[in-house]
Protein backbone atom coordinates (compact mmCIF):
# COMPACT_ATOMS: atom_id res chain seq x y z
CA UNK A 1 0.00 0.00 0.00
CA UNK A 2 0.94 3.46 -0.96
CA UNK A 3 1.91 5.39 2.18
CA UNK A 4 0.23 8.93 3.02
CA UNK A 5 1.53 12.01 1.47
CA UNK A 6 2.19 13.04 5.71
CA UNK A 7 4.16 10.03 6.10
CA UNK A 8 6.03 10.22 2.67
CA UNK A 9 7.15 13.35 3.46
CA UNK A 10 8.30 12.61 7.10
CA UNK A 11 10.17 9.66 5.41
CA UNK A 12 12.03 11.90 2.90
CA UNK A 13 12.91 14.73 5.95
CA UNK A 14 14.61 12.08 8.55
CA UNK A 15 16.45 10.10 5.59
CA UNK A 16 17.69 13.41 4.01
CA UNK A 17 18.15 14.93 7.95
CA UNK A 18 19.93 11.50 8.85
CA UNK A 19 22.42 11.29 5.60
CA UNK A 20 23.14 14.64 5.87
CA UNK A 21 24.07 14.40 9.70
CA UNK A 22 26.15 11.48 8.86
CA UNK A 23 27.95 13.09 6.09
CA UNK A 24 29.11 15.95 7.99
CA UNK A 25 30.33 13.81 10.87
CA UNK A 26 32.10 11.37 8.45
CA UNK A 27 33.55 13.89 5.40
CA UNK A 28 34.03 17.12 6.75
CA UNK A 29 35.08 19.44 3.83
CA UNK A 30 35.24 16.19 1.96
CA UNK A 31 35.33 17.53 -1.97
CA UNK A 32 33.39 14.60 -3.25
CA UNK A 33 30.89 15.70 -0.40
CA UNK A 34 30.47 19.59 -1.45
CA UNK A 35 30.46 18.21 -5.35
CA UNK A 36 27.38 16.21 -4.66
CA UNK A 37 26.15 19.27 -2.93
CA UNK A 38 26.30 21.54 -5.80
CA UNK A 39 25.29 19.32 -8.43
CA UNK A 40 22.67 17.50 -6.91
CA UNK A 41 21.10 18.04 -3.41
CA UNK A 42 21.02 22.04 -3.30
CA UNK A 43 19.81 22.04 -7.35
CA UNK A 44 16.89 19.69 -6.36
CA UNK A 45 15.93 21.43 -3.23
CA UNK A 46 15.86 24.78 -5.40
CA UNK A 47 14.00 23.65 -8.11
CA UNK A 48 10.47 22.46 -5.67
CA UNK A 49 11.03 26.01 -3.55
CA UNK A 50 10.81 27.96 -7.02
CA UNK A 51 7.68 25.34 -8.32
CA UNK A 52 6.26 26.76 -5.02
CA UNK A 53 6.79 30.08 -5.74
CA UNK A 54 5.89 30.20 -9.07
CA UNK A 55 2.34 29.65 -8.13
CA UNK A 56 2.43 32.14 -5.23
CA UNK A 57 0.87 34.93 -7.28
CA UNK A 58 -1.99 33.15 -9.05
CA UNK A 59 -3.20 31.20 -5.44
CA UNK A 60 -2.86 34.22 -3.38
CA UNK A 61 -4.16 36.81 -5.83
CA UNK A 62 -7.24 34.18 -5.89
CA UNK A 63 -7.83 32.93 -2.47
CA UNK A 64 -7.75 35.84 -1.23
CA UNK A 65 -10.28 37.90 -3.72
CA UNK A 66 -12.44 35.01 -3.19
CA UNK A 67 -12.30 34.97 0.83
CA UNK A 68 -13.43 38.58 0.79
CA UNK A 69 -16.07 38.70 -1.94
CA UNK A 70 -17.61 35.59 0.05
CA UNK A 71 -18.54 37.49 2.05
CA UNK A 72 -21.32 38.69 -0.36
CA UNK A 73 -22.83 42.36 -0.78
CA UNK A 74 -21.76 44.03 2.49
CA UNK A 75 -24.95 46.64 2.16
CA UNK A 76 -27.27 43.71 1.83
CA UNK A 77 -25.88 41.43 4.87
CA UNK A 78 -25.81 44.29 7.28
CA UNK A 79 -24.38 43.68 10.55
CA UNK A 80 -23.96 40.02 9.89
CA UNK A 81 -21.16 40.10 7.75
CA UNK A 82 -19.41 43.08 9.33
CA UNK A 83 -19.99 41.52 13.00
CA UNK A 84 -18.30 38.51 11.31
CA UNK A 85 -15.46 40.87 9.05
CA UNK A 86 -14.56 42.99 12.56
CA UNK A 87 -14.30 39.28 14.80
CA UNK A 88 -12.40 38.05 12.06
CA UNK A 89 -9.86 40.84 11.52
CA UNK A 90 -9.70 41.42 15.53
CA UNK A 91 -8.79 37.66 16.59
CA UNK A 92 -6.65 36.70 13.65
CA UNK A 93 -4.58 40.20 14.80
CA UNK A 94 -4.57 38.58 18.76
CA UNK A 95 -3.52 35.19 17.37
CA UNK A 96 -0.58 36.79 15.07
CA UNK A 97 0.61 39.06 17.89
CA UNK A 98 0.49 36.17 20.46
CA UNK A 99 2.87 34.01 18.12
CA UNK A 100 5.26 37.00 17.55
CA UNK A 101 4.98 37.57 21.50
CA UNK A 102 5.82 33.93 22.25
CA UNK A 103 8.78 33.41 19.63
CA UNK A 104 10.64 36.64 20.70
CA UNK A 105 10.18 35.69 24.52
CA UNK A 106 11.42 32.25 24.21
CA UNK A 107 13.70 32.61 21.14
CA UNK A 108 13.64 29.14 19.43
CA UNK A 109 15.64 29.61 16.36
CA UNK A 110 18.56 30.96 18.98
CA UNK A 111 21.84 28.78 20.28
CA UNK A 112 23.80 27.39 17.29
CA UNK A 113 27.80 27.81 17.50
CA UNK A 114 29.12 31.36 16.89
CA UNK A 115 30.94 29.90 13.65
CA UNK A 116 27.65 28.25 12.27
CA UNK A 117 25.50 31.11 13.20
CA UNK A 118 28.03 33.87 11.38
CA UNK A 119 27.79 31.71 8.26
CA UNK A 120 24.46 31.65 8.25
CA UNK A 121 24.17 35.37 8.92
CA UNK A 122 26.40 35.99 6.29
CA UNK A 123 24.39 34.14 3.36
CA UNK A 124 21.44 35.83 4.58
CA UNK A 125 23.03 39.23 4.50
CA UNK A 126 24.03 38.77 0.87
CA UNK A 127 20.48 37.02 -0.08
CA UNK A 128 19.02 40.27 1.32
CA UNK A 129 20.89 42.74 -0.59
CA UNK A 130 20.24 40.78 -3.86
CA UNK A 131 16.93 41.62 -2.51
CA UNK A 132 16.52 45.36 -2.02
CA UNK A 133 19.31 45.74 -4.70
CA UNK A 134 21.46 48.13 -2.30
CA UNK A 135 17.94 49.91 -1.19
CA UNK A 136 17.39 50.39 2.63
CA UNK A 137 14.23 48.48 4.10
CA UNK A 138 10.99 50.82 3.78
CA UNK A 139 10.19 51.76 7.73
CA UNK A 140 7.40 53.66 9.28
CA UNK A 141 5.18 56.43 6.92
CA UNK A 142 7.27 54.68 3.82
CA UNK A 143 6.18 51.16 4.50
CA UNK A 144 2.61 52.11 4.80
CA UNK A 145 1.88 54.28 1.58
CA UNK A 146 3.90 51.22 -0.32
CA UNK A 147 1.68 48.73 0.45
CA UNK A 148 -0.79 50.50 -2.12
CA UNK A 149 0.82 49.44 -5.00
CA UNK A 150 0.73 52.15 -8.18
CA UNK A 151 0.57 49.15 -10.77
CA UNK A 152 -0.18 45.93 -9.10
CA UNK A 153 0.96 43.97 -11.77
CA UNK A 154 4.71 45.62 -11.45
CA UNK A 155 4.45 45.31 -7.90
CA UNK A 156 3.42 41.11 -8.48
CA UNK A 157 5.93 40.77 -11.30
CA UNK A 158 9.31 42.54 -8.93
CA UNK A 159 7.80 40.38 -5.65
CA UNK A 160 5.90 43.09 -4.35
CA UNK A 161 3.51 40.42 -2.32
CA UNK A 162 2.34 42.82 0.15
CA UNK A 163 1.01 45.43 -2.44
CA UNK A 164 -0.02 42.81 -5.00
CA UNK A 165 -2.13 41.17 -1.49
CA UNK A 166 -3.63 45.08 -1.18
CA UNK A 167 -4.88 44.96 -4.99
CA UNK A 168 -6.19 41.28 -4.33
CA UNK A 169 -8.08 42.62 -0.96
CA UNK A 170 -9.59 45.64 -2.98
CA UNK A 171 -10.81 43.29 -5.96
CA UNK A 172 -12.82 41.33 -3.34
CA UNK A 173 -13.89 44.19 -1.74
CA UNK A 174 -15.39 45.77 -5.39
CA UNK A 175 -16.93 42.24 -6.05
CA UNK A 176 -18.82 42.19 -2.97
CA UNK A 177 -20.28 45.36 -3.77
CA UNK A 178 -21.01 44.77 -7.30
CA UNK A 179 -23.78 42.60 -8.11
CA UNK A 180 -23.88 42.47 -11.84
CA UNK A 181 -23.56 39.85 -13.98
CA UNK A 182 -20.44 40.85 -15.51
CA UNK A 183 -18.69 40.50 -11.93
CA UNK A 184 -20.48 37.24 -11.18
CA UNK A 185 -18.60 35.68 -14.23
CA UNK A 186 -15.34 37.16 -13.21
CA UNK A 187 -16.01 35.86 -9.76
CA UNK A 188 -16.31 32.37 -11.33
CA UNK A 189 -12.91 33.22 -13.69
CA UNK A 190 -10.83 33.62 -10.27
CA UNK A 191 -12.75 30.64 -8.91
CA UNK A 192 -11.60 28.73 -12.04
CA UNK A 193 -7.98 30.38 -11.51
CA UNK A 194 -8.01 29.11 -7.42
CA UNK A 195 -8.87 25.54 -8.72
CA UNK A 196 -6.43 25.35 -11.20
CA UNK A 197 -4.00 26.72 -8.51
CA UNK A 198 -4.52 24.68 -5.99
CA UNK A 199 -4.47 21.51 -8.51
CA UNK A 200 -0.98 22.42 -9.21
CA UNK A 201 0.10 23.23 -5.71
CA UNK A 202 -1.17 19.60 -4.75
CA UNK A 203 1.15 18.27 -7.94
CA UNK A 204 3.95 20.09 -6.23
CA UNK A 205 3.62 19.21 -2.79
CA UNK A 206 3.38 15.10 -3.90
CA UNK A 207 7.37 15.98 -4.67
CA UNK A 208 7.42 17.12 -0.89
CA UNK A 209 8.90 13.99 0.05
CA UNK A 210 12.45 14.54 -2.70
CA UNK A 211 12.28 18.34 -2.39
CA UNK A 212 12.55 18.22 1.99
CA UNK A 213 14.78 15.40 1.66
CA UNK A 214 17.21 17.65 -0.58
CA UNK A 215 16.79 20.75 1.54
CA UNK A 216 17.46 18.57 4.65
CA UNK A 217 19.97 17.08 3.49
CA UNK A 218 21.88 19.87 2.26
CA UNK A 219 20.92 22.11 5.56
CA UNK A 220 22.65 18.80 8.27
CA UNK A 221 25.35 18.03 5.62
CA UNK A 222 26.67 21.93 6.22
CA UNK A 223 25.57 22.42 9.88
CA UNK A 224 25.22 18.10 11.48
CA UNK A 225 22.29 17.18 13.48
CA UNK A 226 22.76 20.14 15.86
CA UNK A 227 20.00 22.26 13.43
CA UNK A 228 17.22 19.53 14.80
CA UNK A 229 17.46 20.87 18.72
CA UNK A 230 16.39 24.05 17.35
CA UNK A 231 13.74 22.35 15.15
CA UNK A 232 12.08 20.66 18.79
CA UNK A 233 12.12 23.90 20.22
CA UNK A 234 10.34 25.36 16.97
CA UNK A 235 7.36 22.53 17.59
CA UNK A 236 7.05 23.13 21.26
CA UNK A 237 6.86 27.40 20.57
CA UNK A 238 4.17 26.62 17.95
CA UNK A 239 2.21 24.22 20.59
CA UNK A 240 2.44 26.92 22.99
CA UNK A 241 0.92 29.53 21.40
CA UNK A 242 -1.58 27.91 19.39
CA UNK A 243 -3.01 26.33 23.09
CA UNK A 244 -3.04 29.76 24.41
CA UNK A 245 -5.19 30.99 21.41
CA UNK A 246 -7.17 28.30 22.06
CA UNK A 247 -7.75 28.09 25.24
CA UNK A 248 -7.68 31.03 26.66
CA UNK A 249 -8.46 33.97 23.48
CA UNK A 250 -11.47 31.70 22.14
CA UNK A 251 -12.43 30.97 25.87
CA UNK A 252 -12.99 34.73 26.91
CA UNK A 253 -14.54 35.47 23.27
CA UNK A 254 -17.29 32.83 23.55
CA UNK A 255 -17.85 33.67 27.62
CA UNK A 256 -17.51 37.39 27.18
CA UNK A 257 -18.61 38.42 23.30
CA UNK A 258 -21.29 35.18 23.06
CA UNK A 259 -22.95 34.68 26.46
CA UNK A 260 -22.07 31.18 26.45
CA UNK A 261 -20.09 29.24 28.98
CA UNK A 262 -16.63 28.12 27.53
CA UNK A 263 -16.21 24.44 29.30
CA UNK A 264 -20.14 23.86 27.50
CA UNK A 265 -18.74 25.27 23.94
CA UNK A 266 -15.73 23.01 24.09
CA UNK A 267 -17.83 19.97 24.68
CA UNK A 268 -20.07 20.22 22.19
CA UNK A 269 -17.57 21.27 19.60
CA UNK A 270 -15.53 17.96 20.48
CA UNK A 271 -16.87 16.31 17.13
CA UNK A 272 -15.47 19.32 14.98
CA UNK A 273 -12.46 19.53 16.26
CA UNK A 274 -11.55 15.46 15.92
CA UNK A 275 -12.21 16.13 12.76
CA UNK A 276 -10.15 18.95 12.05
CA UNK A 277 -7.35 17.52 13.73
CA UNK A 278 -7.52 14.40 11.86
CA UNK A 279 -8.31 15.07 8.06
CA UNK A 280 -6.20 19.44 8.90
CA UNK A 281 -8.64 20.67 6.21
CA UNK A 282 -11.00 23.56 7.34
CA UNK A 283 -12.84 22.51 4.16
CA UNK A 284 -13.13 18.92 4.65
CA UNK A 285 -14.42 19.55 8.42
CA UNK A 286 -16.86 22.24 7.49
CA UNK A 287 -19.98 19.58 7.20
CA UNK A 288 -19.27 18.13 10.62
CA UNK A 289 -18.95 21.74 12.02
CA UNK A 290 -22.30 23.15 10.46
CA UNK A 291 -23.77 20.23 11.61
CA UNK A 292 -22.16 20.53 15.54
CA UNK A 293 -23.59 24.23 15.09
CA UNK A 294 -26.78 23.79 14.47
CA UNK A 295 -27.58 20.29 16.42
CA UNK A 296 -24.85 20.83 19.92
CA UNK A 297 -24.45 24.68 19.58
CA UNK A 298 -28.53 25.31 18.39
CA UNK A 299 -27.30 28.49 16.78
CA UNK A 300 -29.79 30.21 13.90
CA UNK A 301 -28.79 28.68 10.58
CA UNK A 302 -28.70 31.68 8.90
CA UNK A 303 -25.80 32.66 11.12
CA UNK A 304 -23.79 29.93 11.41
CA UNK A 305 -24.11 28.66 7.53
CA UNK A 306 -22.73 32.26 6.48
CA UNK A 307 -20.44 32.30 9.23
CA UNK A 308 -18.64 28.83 8.98
CA UNK A 309 -18.80 28.90 4.95
CA UNK A 310 -16.22 32.38 5.31
CA UNK A 311 -14.66 31.46 8.21
CA UNK A 312 -13.29 27.82 6.42
CA UNK A 313 -11.14 29.89 4.22
CA UNK A 314 -11.13 33.22 5.42
CA UNK A 315 -10.66 32.78 9.45
CA UNK A 316 -7.83 31.50 9.26
CA UNK A 317 -6.28 32.23 13.08
CA UNK A 318 -3.92 29.30 13.73
CA UNK A 319 -2.61 29.59 10.04
CA UNK A 320 -1.76 33.15 10.51
CA UNK A 321 -0.39 32.71 14.30
CA UNK A 322 1.60 29.83 12.63
CA UNK A 323 2.81 31.94 9.80
CA UNK A 324 4.17 34.69 12.01
CA UNK A 325 5.80 31.81 14.58
CA UNK A 326 8.09 30.16 11.86
CA UNK A 327 8.76 33.31 10.02
CA UNK A 328 10.57 34.89 13.06
CA UNK A 329 12.19 31.32 13.94
CA UNK A 330 13.61 30.98 10.57
CA UNK A 331 14.61 34.59 11.15
CA UNK A 332 16.14 33.94 14.47
CA UNK A 333 17.44 30.34 12.97
CA UNK A 334 19.54 31.95 10.14
CA UNK A 335 20.76 34.86 12.22
CA UNK A 336 18.28 37.93 9.93
CA UNK A 337 17.77 40.81 12.68
CA UNK A 338 14.00 42.03 12.01
CA UNK A 339 13.40 46.01 12.91
CA UNK A 340 10.16 46.33 14.50
CA UNK A 341 8.70 48.08 11.06
CA UNK A 342 9.72 44.66 9.69
CA UNK A 343 8.22 42.49 12.21
CA UNK A 344 5.13 44.83 11.90
CA UNK A 345 5.21 44.17 8.30
CA UNK A 346 4.93 40.10 8.90
CA UNK A 347 2.07 40.74 10.96
CA UNK A 348 -0.12 42.64 8.24
CA UNK A 349 0.86 39.96 5.76
CA UNK A 350 -0.08 36.97 8.29
CA UNK A 351 -3.42 38.32 9.21
CA UNK A 352 -3.88 39.51 5.62
CA UNK A 353 -2.52 35.17 4.83
CA UNK A 354 -5.03 33.97 7.52
CA UNK A 355 -8.04 35.36 5.20
CA UNK A 356 -6.43 34.14 1.77
CA UNK A 357 -4.93 30.65 2.83
CA UNK A 358 -6.68 27.64 1.18
CA UNK A 359 -8.44 25.81 3.96
CA UNK A 360 -6.27 22.38 2.71
CA UNK A 361 -3.47 20.24 3.93
CA UNK A 362 -0.19 22.30 3.36
CA UNK A 363 -2.38 25.76 2.33
CA UNK A 364 -0.10 28.37 4.40
CA UNK A 365 3.24 27.32 3.13
CA UNK A 366 3.48 29.21 -0.37
CA UNK A 367 2.33 32.43 2.37
CA UNK A 368 5.55 31.63 4.31
CA UNK A 369 7.40 31.30 1.13
CA UNK A 370 6.42 34.99 0.25
CA UNK A 371 7.12 36.60 3.42
CA UNK A 372 10.34 34.70 3.97
CA UNK A 373 12.00 36.18 0.52
CA UNK A 374 9.96 39.91 1.45
CA UNK A 375 12.44 39.90 4.65
CA UNK A 376 15.55 38.64 3.36
CA UNK A 377 15.45 35.27 5.25
CA UNK A 378 16.77 31.88 2.64
CA UNK A 379 13.88 30.21 1.90
CA UNK A 380 15.90 27.02 2.40
CA UNK A 381 14.79 27.14 5.72
CA UNK A 382 11.11 25.84 4.87
CA UNK A 383 12.71 22.74 4.56
CA UNK A 384 13.28 22.27 8.33
CA UNK A 385 9.75 23.12 8.19
CA UNK A 386 7.85 20.77 5.84
CA UNK A 387 9.58 17.99 8.36
CA UNK A 388 7.27 18.29 11.09
CA UNK A 389 4.33 20.40 9.01
CA UNK A 390 1.65 17.41 9.07
CA UNK A 391 1.36 17.46 13.09
CA UNK A 392 1.50 21.30 13.11
CA UNK A 393 -0.69 21.38 10.28
CA UNK A 394 -3.61 19.17 11.90
CA UNK A 395 -3.03 21.21 15.50
CA UNK A 396 -3.34 24.71 13.31
CA UNK A 397 -6.15 23.27 11.87
CA UNK A 398 -8.08 22.58 15.07
CA UNK A 399 -7.63 25.77 16.49
CA UNK A 400 -9.24 27.20 13.13
CA UNK A 401 -12.29 25.14 13.17
CA UNK A 402 -12.74 25.77 16.85
CA UNK A 403 -12.35 30.04 15.32
CA UNK A 404 -14.68 29.27 13.02
CA UNK A 405 -17.37 27.85 15.56
CA UNK A 406 -16.50 30.28 18.02
CA UNK A 407 -16.97 33.06 15.73
CA UNK A 408 -20.28 31.81 14.93
CA UNK A 409 -21.16 31.70 18.75
CA UNK A 410 -20.25 35.57 19.28
CA UNK A 411 -22.47 37.07 16.15
CA UNK A 412 -25.38 34.35 16.86
CA UNK A 413 -25.60 36.33 20.01
CA UNK A 414 -28.44 39.69 18.97
CA UNK A 415 -29.46 37.36 15.43
CA UNK A 416 -32.13 35.44 16.44
CA UNK A 417 -31.15 33.08 19.46
CA UNK A 418 -31.50 34.25 23.13
CA UNK A 419 -28.66 34.20 25.31
CA UNK A 420 -29.89 31.73 27.79
CA UNK A 421 -30.34 29.13 25.01
CA UNK A 422 -26.67 29.42 23.97
CA UNK A 423 -25.63 29.32 27.82
CA UNK A 424 -28.08 26.27 28.15
CA UNK A 425 -26.02 24.37 24.77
Amino acid sequence: MRLPLHARILTGAAAGAALGGAAAALFPGDPVLETFLKYVARPAGQIFLRLLFMLVVPLIFSALVLGISGLGDLRHLGRIGLKTLAYTVVVSTIAVFIGVGVVNWLRPGEGLSPDLQARLSSRSAERLATLTQGKPPATGIDLLVQIIPDNPLRAAANGDLLGWMFFAAMVGVGLCLTPTPGAAVFRDAVEGLYDLSMRLIGMVIELAPFGVGALLFSLTAELGWDVLAQLARYVLVVLLALAIHQFVVYSLAVRFLGGMSPWRFFRAIEEAMLTAFSTASSNATLPTALRVAEENLHLPPHVSRFVLTIGSTANQNGTALFEGVTVLFLAQFYGVPLSFAQQLLVVVVCILGGIGTAGVPAGSLPVIVLILGMVGIPVEGIGLILGVDRFLDMCRTTLNVTGDLAAAVVVSRGEGVPSANLARS
